[in-house]
């Protein structure tokens, strides 16, 4: 029989938590599989462990991993790949085909200019964007954040949008914002983060700070949330891992 097992990061603040699983239920309801599961990465229960047994103890034969990521770095190519192995290793006579990330989709474009454009914000040449990533050491993360600013800039003509990051990547979120200061009058600020959580907190803080300390008008746009686009997307991967005939960590 077969299952999907859906594999948020997780969070401390149960608003987050809340966003995560009713973005994903919404799109389960359009997924003809018999067992459906969530679970987190981390900081939230059920663990992925949990959620795999759980898939098992309903009749599952056949387990299809979707990680629920934006972007593949270190938590989708090495920590949820080592705990699905360890989890067939308990569990031989299952079957596990593992998704991939949302990564560099052109539809995600189209998201990130509707919360530009509901910054309140008007654009004029003088006005820096900053797509903002989680970051990681992992160099394909910046590569394809980068890539997806770069396909904002060229599909909808913004004279300057610029890819940073929040921990493990240059420039940082912090480095990007002050350097905006000596050539831009306004900064509009894109959290790349799907819920609410500790980090747009941590970015708030930040604007705060920065805007005590200049004149410059810096609008902060919400996460990206669940949103039509990004269904679509999550769906085209659900669909992908269903085809998948083989077992595949990577």
């Amino acid at each position: 029989m077969k299952a999907l097992l859906f594999i948020c990061h997780g969070t401390r603040l149960a608003k987050g938590r809340m966003e995560a699983e009713e973005f994903v239920r919404l799109c389960m309801a359009q997924v003809d599989v018999p067992i459906k599961e969530i679970c987190f990465l981390e900081l939230a229960e059920p663990s992925i462990a949990q959620g795999f047994e759980r898939c098992i103890q309903k009749g599952a034969t056949s387990i299809s991993v979707i990680p629920v990521f934006l972007l593949s770095a270190n938590h989708i190519k090495i920590d949820i790949p080592k705990e699905l192995q360890h989890l067939q290793n308990k569990f031989p006579g299952v079957d596990v085909n593992y998704g991939r990330a949302f990564g560099v989709h052109g539809a995600i474009s189209h998201l990130l200019w509707e919360k530009i454009t509901k910054s309140r914000v008007n654009l004029r040449k003088n006005t820096q964007i900053l797509l903002v990533g989680r970051g990681s050491t992992d160099q394909d993360v910046k590569r394809d954040l980068e890539a997806i600013a770069s396909n904002v800039q060229n599909h909808y003509g913004i004279p300057s949008i610029q890819a940073c990051f929040l921990t493990g990547s240059e420039p940082s979120f912090e480095k990007a914002l002050w350097s905006s200061s000596e050539s831009y009058e306004q900064v509009i600020v894109v959290p790349y983060l799907l819920f609410s959580g500790l980090l747009i907190n941590g970015m708030k803080h930040t604007i705060t700070r920065y805007q005590q300390q200049t004149a410059q008008n810096v609008a902060l746009c919400d996460t990206l949330g669940y949103h039509p686009i990004l269904k679509d997307v999550l769906l085209t991967r659900i669909n992908e891992t269903l085809e998948t005939k083989k077992y595949a960590f990577s």
